[in-house]
């Protein structure tokens, strides 16, 4: 039998993959359970498992493409009689869509979503579990050159061992490999050119030239042009800070981060406000059953990604932090699980970091508010005892959907969260 094996769906908001890299070639055995191949979703790379056993027979979409979720990107030829069937299958596919891809020459491996196999009968595909994956191309260098893959820590997508890792554990110089090698097959064949521009150099503008947006960035702006559609409205407030930055540098040495501290605070007074944290339908307002703080974070390369503080008002201020910390680290590495950057309730977007003072926020798709956070500030203000004096403060601006949130809805809010960090930041360790 030949199955067609289709683009994952990764997510709820995905609708197309690019094929970051592959890991099997056609003519490989397939084992269930195995990764085949890696896949760049809306904000993450994922790599994919097959659910079948199998021989690769052939390919559709070629690496660096992009396919619709669902659309057939490989055969898996279930017996050795079957694959140069399943090879003049591929062609014709091929010379049918005008993609010039060659089945008996691309070197790649394929992936399905779970629902196209039950309706295609296909070689279904999930997402990885737990085990530790390693490269063809590692697992033969840790042979030839006698590594205990037991012992390493993968530096590839998800914790993958590379050859790069087997290298530097036997002592030889490693070869030179960029981000988007690190997983890749010795087999690979070469990338194909969008628009023949060479990447500018970092921080460098590619003045003239026209770079096509990532997955990532594509992501972006369909989220951005479906916030167009949500009537929303803006109230600021400004929030002496001097207590709260007195109480960051007494526990800073303890791995707290600020951001930890802004999202503990944000949810303690989201508590306060529930409606601030629920949502639009057609039906009426979802309240939600938690509090999961999103925090926006700038990806290299254009775009961003909302690492998300899953129940952040019943975590430890010390918990939060760690947490953060890993997330950012995973979010850079585009190894964050869906469910870690699109389960948030509540968004924070700090541009204080970069010295901005105020800035309004885009409300995100499935959200009621975002608080947008500029930089603290000394500034000179009238203290109670009608003198002078220097207070730092900075200002914060929410953004609300004002179907479900009105005026004093995002006012109480603001005074509670001023209360907390002006007042009372020592409750933020409790």
């Amino acid at each position: 039998m030949i199955r067609e094996v289709f683009m994952p769906a990764l997510s709820s908001t995905m609708t197309e993959g690019k094929i970051v890299s592959w890991v099997k070639a056609p003519g490989d055995k397939v084992e269930k359970g195995e990764t085949v191949v890696i896949v760049e979703s809306d904000k993450a790379d994922m790599d994919v498992e097959s659910f079948h056993e199998g021989i690769l027979a052939a390919i559709v979409v070629d690496a660096g493409e992009t396919a619709p979720v669902g659309e057939a990107i490989a055969l898996l030829a279930e017996t050795e009689s079957e694959v140069e069937a399943a090879k003049q299958q591929a062609a014709a596919k091929a010379s049918a869509t005008g993609s010039g891809a060659t089945a008996a020459a691309a070197p790649v491996a394929v992936a399905e979503t779970p629902a196209a196999a039950s309706a295609q009968n296909g070689a279904a595909a999930s997402p990885r579990s737990g085990r530790v994956a390693i490269s063809p191309r590692a697992r033969k260098l840790a042979k030839d050159l006698k590594v205990d893959l037991s012992t390493l820590k993968g530096s590839g997508p998800h914790g993958r061992i590379v050859a790069q890792d087997v290298e530097l554990a036997a002592g030889k110089p490693t070869t030179p490999t960029g981000p988007a090698t690190t997983a890749l097959v010795a087999t690979l064949a070469p990338l194909p050119v969008v628009a023949a521009v060479p990447a500018p150099a970092a921080g460098m503008a590619p003045l003239g030239q026209l770079v096509p947006f990532s997955t990532l960035q594509q992501a972006v702006v369909r989220n951005m042009n479906a916030s167009l559609t949500v009537p929303v409205f803006h109230v600021g407030y400004t929030i002496t800070t001097d207590a709260l930055d007195a109480l960051y540098k007494q526990i800073k040495s303890k791995g707290v981060t600020m951001t930890g501290l802004l999202a503990k605070a944000v949810a303690m007074a989201l508590k306060k406000h529930p409606i601030l944290n629920a949502y639009y339908t057609d039906q009426g307002v979802q309240y939600r059953p938690g509090i999961n703080v999103a925090v926006a974070v700038a990806m290299e390369g254009g775009g961003l990604i909302t690492p998300v503080l899953q129940n952040a008002d019943q975590q430890d201020i010390y918990t939060l932090s760690r947490t953060w910390r890993d997330l950012v680290e995973r979010s850079r590495l585009k190894q964050l699980k869906p469910e870690e950057y699109s389960s948030g309730t509540f968004t924070l977007s700090n541009l204080g970091m970069y010295g901005v003072d105020s800035f309004d926020a885009i409300l995100p798709p499935g959200q009621g508010s975002i608080l947008a956070i500029g930089a603290a500030q000394p500034t000179v203000v009238a203290t109670a005892d009608g003198m002078m004096g220097v207070k730092r403060q900075m200002r914060v601006n929410i953004t609300c959907d004002h179907r479900i949130i009105y005026g004093a809805d995002a006012a109480g809010f603001l005074k509670d969260l001023a209360a907390i960090i002006e007042n009372n930041p020592q409750s933020l360790t409790l």
